[in-house]
């Protein structure tokens, strides 16, 4: 079929949603849409689209519609996707047509960052035409160089050891003992050793179990947070060089030098794995060393890390320690309570509670305190009465007391015995509910001494003493008598208390 014109578009891309990144970064992702979509696109049409995405990408390009003239091998109208100069698919028809190529729901997957799409169409039937093109979304997604077989061009893997994908890129990376290259791809054998400050962790000699190379000098440091030690636990396959002597085993050309602070270092060397060695440290040196000469296989070994001990902290008088544990370790918890009527004390001090914590060196960080036994202080001073213990001394927690008054002129209110008892709370609390506090009332008019007979006031007999209890005598420039009517008032006639006509004043009373 001959062409008769041709119609040159330009690029037509939309790219939806996200960010807009610069003109220099390529888009992540986009869409491609036929021209005039979702009208019928024009005849004698050629049109390309160049999709990038940023290097260590690939496209994946899926169809949301397609609706292009169908033919056999598509050879009028199409719409072709190439990586470079590979056809990656040419499709034309839709869904259910019988001839053409349509992709279906598969997307599309690009081998490397770009992406062509070439859409053309005859010059047949125009006035007929009512295809409407095709409309395509893209995004990139991220290549797993690992996962790629090795380069065709017989340069290797692309790393030699590890490979970590990462997004848009990989890294390379080596295991223990080795370091990696400048080419950051390969791995040479290392000796480095570096700092181990996790709780636990794995040590081997360069290449192990491998044979060792000559001239080795590793050092290796674990050094753990405080308050921990470390233990070291040797794989059965162990072996460096070793000399067989007299006095035993010499390691002069080959060793693995143990250095734990405070201590003299060791040498390990010989066939047999020192098994377990359990230091009292946080930090652990090992020297590695080889010469020019012998063989060695090395070794390797699991270090773990546990709590420091406290000692047991002992009993506590009249008091509880807790929690009661078998054993006490680095940062472990211990509190103290007394018991009932009972306080704690620590430097002569008392204190509402008391906790201490086992430290990084083994000891607790404060020593445990004393239980003193409650005192409620002295009982409170009765007026015209005294207290009396009945148990107990010195005012300390169930002591108890009993009240009196001065008798026969002062009882007690109610007549009854008041006890007091000294409680945890450190008051005096009586043992009656009708009683809180007690009190002496007086006792008016109430001889001590009987008289035989009644006589008369004037011309009568002295009276004996403490038989009219309630016969006072005045004198306030006179003399008079009066009567007790209670303990601070006396009642007498009132010219008693007059003097020239005047009330004489209260210090010319007695």
């Amino acid at each position: 079929m001959a062409w008769t014109s041709c119609i040159i578009l330009f690029l037509s891309v939309c790219v939806c949603g996200g960010r807009r990144l610069p003109d220099s970064e390529p888009a992540m992702h986009g869409g491609v849409q036929s021209p005039l979509y979702p009208q019928p696109y024009p005849p004698n049409l050629q049109q390309q689209w160049d999709l990038s995405v940023p290097e260590g990408y690939r496209i994946t390009l899926t169809f949301t519609h397609l609706d292009i003239e169908a033919t056999a091998g598509c050879f009028y109208d199409s719409l072709s996707v190439f990586y470079d100069k590979e056809v990656l698919g040419k499709f034309c028809g839709h869904e259910n047509s019988a001839d053409g190529h349509y992709p279906g729901n598969q997307p599309i997957l690009s081998p490397g960052n770009r992406l062509s799409l070439v859409f053309q169409s005859d010059d047949n039937n125009p006035e007929r035409r009512q295809n409407v093109g095709f409309s395509a979304q893209y995004q990139a997604i991220d290549i797993d160089e690992c996962s790629d077989p090795d380069p065709e061009d017989g340069s290797g893997p692309l790393c030699s050891q590890i490979c970590l994908n990462t997004l848009g890129s990989y890294l390379c990376s080596c295991h223990h003992g080795y370091e990696l290259r400048s080419d950051q791809r390969g791995c040479v054998l290392s000796c480095s050793g570096g700092i181990f400050d996790e709780p636990e962790g794995h040590l081997f000699s360069p290449g192990y179990p491998d044979p060792l190379p000559h001239a080795l000098s590793c050092q290796y440091f674990i050094s753990v947070e405080s308050g921990f030690t470390v233990a070291l636990n040797f794989n059965d396959n162990f072996h460096i060089e070793s000399v067989d002597t007299e006095q035993g085993t010499i390691c002069p050309h080959h060793w693995l030098q143990v250095t734990v602070p405070d201590s003299e270092p060791w040498k390990l060397c010989g066939g047999k794995s020192p098994g377990l060695i359990v230091t009292s440290s946080n930090s652990v040196r090992l020297d590695f060393h080889t010469d020019g000469q012998g063989l060695s296989r090395g070794w390797s070994l699991d270090y773990s890390t546990h709590r420091v001990k406290c000692p047991f902290s002992g009993s506590v008088d009249h008091g509880r320690v807790t929690p009661d544990l078998s054993e006490y370790l680095y940062r472990d918890y211990i509190f103290v309570r007394c018991d009932q009527g009972y306080k704690l004390v620590t430097d002569g001090k008392e204190i509402d509670g008391f906790s201490t914590m086992c430290q990084n060196n083994g000891q607790w960080h404060l020593p445990l305190p004393e239980c003193h036994i409650i005192d409620c202080g002295e009982p409170e001073a009765l007026l015209n009465g005294g207290v009396n213990f009945l148990s107990g001394s010195q005012n300390q927690y169930l002591s108890v007391v009993q009240y009196h008054c001065h008798e026969p002129f002062y009882s007690l209110l109610g007549g009854m015995n008041v006890v007091f008892t000294c409680e945890a709370d450190r008051s005096w609390r009586s043992n009656s509910d009708i009683v809180v506090s007690p009190a002496c009332i007086p006792v008016c008019g109430q001889p001590t001494k009987l008289i035989a007979g009644f006589q008369r006031i004037i011309g009568g007999a002295e009276a004996p003493a403490d038989t009219i209890p309630w016969q006072v005598l005045l004198r306030s420039g006179g003399r008079g008598g009066g009567m007790v009517i209670a303990d601070r008032w006396i009642m007498t006639a009132a010219h008693n208390l007059m003097s020239n006509g005047k009330p004489v004043t209260n210090d010319a009373v007695q």
